[in-house]
């Protein structure tokens, strides 16, 4: 029989062994994603850019919500329309013709319809926010094909960026999500809007 004390050592040695077969693992991993996870957890993200036109001629709102002047009031609501360029195309005067067709009708890669209220000041706005809406941004020539979703203030400055939550898609764009910057640069031929858009979606 094995005395106690070499029963002691044995079991001691036992002890070591199976120490050395755990594996060590850093107490800080839990905290360190994989890099899998850190691939299936970062959205793709694609940023567009392009330039809006208002057709003034196209702008319908709200005539009983109105200034003695006749412009929009706060709470005026409106529906408008207009042409989707290449960015680089406007320099805030132009884009559309007195009679409401597109300046440069090689340069529309698609069409813009924008729906809210005039806000604040209104049609009387200087500067800040003057309108709240939805603006529909449908690329290509298929209806519906390939278009995105976009909502929040608008500001009546020009060369002043806003942002703009996106809130959806469709086609390429059907589970669009993220952000988007809006920037007025001025009126053109129509005494519609001339904007700068620039979309990153999370795709």
């Amino acid at each position: 029989m094995l005395s106690k004390r070499k029963l002691a050592v044995l079991l001691a040695l036992l002890v070591l062994a199976l120490s050395a077969c755990t594996p060590i693992v850093p107490a800080a991993a839990g905290l360190m994603p994989s890099a899998a996870g850190n691939e299936s957890a970062e959205a793709e993200v694609q940023l567009l850019e392009f330039e809006v036109a208002e057709d003034m001629n196209r702008f319908i709102f709200d005539q009983d919500v109105v200034y003695e002047d006749g412009m929009p009031a706060d709470g005026s609501s409106f529906i408008t329309r207009g042409y989707l360029y290449e960015v680089g195309t406007l320099d805030g005067t132009n884009g559309v013709n007195p009679d409401g067709s597109p300046e440069f009708p090689d340069k529309v890669i698609g069409e813009w319809i924008c729906q809210g209220y005039m806000i604040n000041d209104a049609g009387h706005a200087t500067g800040g926010v003057w309108v709240f809406s939805t603006q529909f941004f449908q690329f290509g020539d298929e209806p519906g094909a390939q278009s995105i979703v976009t909502q929040g203030y608008e500001l009546a400055d020009t060369d002043v960026a806003i942002a703009r939550a996106i809130t959806g898609g469709t086609g390429e764009f059907k589970l669009a999500r993220g952000e988007s910057s809006q920037t007025l640069l001025g009126l053109n031929a129509t005494e519609g809007v001339n904007l700068r858009v620039q979309i990153a979606v999370e795709k």
